[in-house]
Parts: structure tokens; C-alpha cells; sequence
């Protein structure tokens, strides 16, 4: 009950690449650079394990960026000549590479960190994806002319890779979706969808990873726009309940997104954010505790997996150990509190 895991990326080590940085330069090259990220993984490995996570993460070192990680193994794009680009409904412009041609893998994208992890965890180990609709709004597209061919496109390439991941041992796949939450309507019509042709075939689980996004200026001032009850999830749970998902992560603590939205949810596993990425304030046990509880109002304690908000990437590394503590301590202390009303949950 309540088996902890993180969204996905870690601070990367200022022996790595630069520090505080959503799109940090690495410090090394070539064979120096392949060493640099198997010894981060494992140091979050560890970290992660010491903490009480269950269910361990890669922490993403081997990414400079958790879309253009994968981008970066697919022929069919440019990105010498990058442009700039509006996403996130223009919440914030990046420099993006081009779709300029058919999209295939080079190879394989995450072998590297999966045998890493699958070698040296003690327990059981996810690796996440970009999900195919927030890949579409991260890049630029000179060839397909079409957002949902190119999603599908991206969906077969991700389920490739997913499959293969599954073959190394991952128990857990994630595909980020941070989109989800900006283009409800698009969700619906086609999102859901692209995101199941990702996930075709797979046996292990499946997860889809719904946020509002890093703790960057650009999202906090983004959210402030929100009024104060954020209903985006609203939109789009009733449709994510019917999909063949086996589990969504959502951001809670210190957001404003109403706790009742859980019931749209019941048949899945919660991914509960309860670690706050947007803050450098460490979380309390009890604070952690105190969101699961509110939580298991509306979903089975069982079916709760505590969680962080989105990834810390751009999280100072200190700040970010202190919160996967926090994490597994506050997990720990709600298991105790809810394990006599077990058999009560309405879940």
C-alpha cells in the first residue's frame, strides 16, 4: 500500500552538466560524457533507494531535456537549424528542431540507463517517455503538415522503444504529458488515442503523467492565471478513465486542483503529487501524509502511489534529495495512520 515513485527527472550533478538549469549544457564529451551519466543514474539510484522510494526513477541524466532525450535517436529531424516556437499555447518560446523528413529510430534511445538500472536496483525501476501530443507542441514540423499523423507517427517510435524497454526488464513506462493539460479539447479528439498507440502491446505497466509543469517562471506565472480552482483535469479524467492506462500522475500538493477530482479516477492507480517542485521548502511527513489522507476520501489507499508534482530537474540537488526523504518518510507515516481503516476505503 502506497508505494512511492518520482515523476521522472532528477538535478543533474554539477560534475554532469550545469546546475539549476532546465536545459543544462553537459560538462564532458564522448566516452567521458557516457561514464558521467551511467555514475549520475546510479547516485540517484541510491539516493532514491536510501529515501524509501519503491519504485526508482533514472532520474533522466542521460537527457538534456526530457523531450529532446528522445528526439535526439529519430531520423526525419533537423536540428542543426533549429527556430523558434511558442509552447504550450505560447506560454513560453524555446528553440526547437524540425520534422523535415518520415520519422524513424536510429536505434535504440534508453537502453543505456534501463540496463543500468535493471543491473543495480533492488526493487522495481520505471523509465518516462515524452507522451506523442506534448512532443508535437515541442517541435517544429516542415513535413507531415498534419498534427495528428505526426503525433501517430511519434507513437509508433515511442511504442518501439517501449517494447524494447519492457524487453530489458522496466516494469513501470511513463509517458509525459504536460500537453494534456492545455489542450483539453485535442485530448479528447485525438490525444488519448496517440498516447494508447504508444502504449500497444505492453504487458508491464503503463503510465501517463499529467502536470503543470517544472517549477520555471514561466509555469508559476502560468498557474497564477488560473483562478482559484483549477479544473483542467476535469476535462479530460473522464476520457483517461476509459483508456486502457493503467495509471495517472497529477499534481496536488500546494496546487489548486480540487482533491474530489479523484472519483473520475477510481479505476486507476493515482500517481498523488505530494512533493511540491515548484518550492524549495521541504515538504514535512506529515505534510506528505496529511495530502494522502485527503486523497484516500475518494481513491483506495491500494490504488494511491505517492508521488512527486512533476520532475526537479532545474532543483538544486541538495534541496531535491531533502524532498525524496520527505517523500518516503511521508508515506511511511500515512501507511501506519491508514492501515486499520484498509478494509473501510470507499476506493
Amino acid at each position: 500500500m502506497l508505494e512511492t515513485t518520482i515523476a521522472g527527472s532528477l538535478p543533474k550533478p554539477a560534475w554532469l552538466a550545469e546546475t539549476d538549469k532546465l536545459w543544462p549544457a553537459w560538462r564532458a564529451s564522448g566516452a567521458e560524457l557516457a561514464q558521467a551519466k551511467r555514475d549520475a543514474t546510479l547516485l540517484w539510484l541510491k539516493e532514491q533507494e536510501d529515501a524509501g522510494i519503491d519504485i526508482a526513477s533514472d532520474g533522466e541524466q542521460s537527457r538534456q531535456h526530457f523531450v529532446h532525450g528522445f528526439l535526439e535517436q529519430v531520423e526525419g529531424i533537423d536540428f542543426e537549424h533549429k527556430v523558434k516556437m511558442g509552447i504550450r499555447d505560447n506560454r513560453y518560446d524555446a528553440m526547437v528542431p524540425q520534422v523535415v523528413g518520415p520519422l524513424r529510430l536510429k536505434g535504440r534511445v534508453h537502453q543505456a540507463e534501463a540496463l543500468v538500472m535493471r543491473g543495480h536496483a533492488k526493487g522495481r525501476i520505471k523509465m518516462t517517455m515524452p507522451g506523442p501530443m506534448t512532443i508535437v507542441d515541442t517541435i517544429a514540423d516542415r513535413h507531415y503538415g498534419d498534427k495528428v499523423k505526426l503525433a501517430m507517427a511519434f507513437a509508433e517510435l515511442l511504442n518501439q522503444e517501449a517494447r524494447a524497454l519492457e524487453k530489458d526488464g522496466v516494469d513501470v513506462i511513463q509517458f509525459d504529458e504536460p500537453a494534456f493539460n492545455v489542450y483539453m479539447k485535442d485530448v479528447t479528439r485525438w490525444g488519448i488515442d496517440a498516447l494508447q498507440a504508444a502504449a500497444k502491446g505492453l504487458k508491464c505497466t503503463t503510465c501517463v503523467h499529467i502536470c503543470y509543469g517544472y517549477g520555471i517562471k514561466a509555469n508559476i506565472d502560468w498557474k497564477k492565471t488560473l483562478g482559484e480552482s483549477w479544473r483542467q483535469y476535469e476535462e479530460i479524467f473522464p476520457a483517461l478513465a476509459r483508456s486502457k492506462i493503467d495509471q495517472v500522475s497529477l499534481e496536488c500538493i500546494h496546487s489548486k486542483v480540487p482533491i474530489d477530482l479523484l472519483r473520475f479516477l477510481k479505476n486507476k492507480q493515482i500517481l498523488l503529487g505530494v512533493i511540491d517542485v515548484a518550492s524549495d521548502k521541504v515538504e514535512t511527513p506529515a505534510e506528505v501524509a496529511a495530502v494522502i489522507r485527503s486523497a484516500s476520501k475518494y481513491v483506495s489507499p491500494k490504488n494511491i502511489l505517492p508521488c512527486t508534482n512533476c520532475g526537479m530537474a532545474p532543483m538544486r540537488r541538495d534541496i531535491a534529495a531533502a524532498k525524496l526523504r520527505a517523500l518516503g518518510a511521508g508515506a511511511e507515516l500515512a501507511r501506519k495512520k491508514l492501515k486499520p481503516a484498509r478494509g473501510k476505503s470507499r476506493g
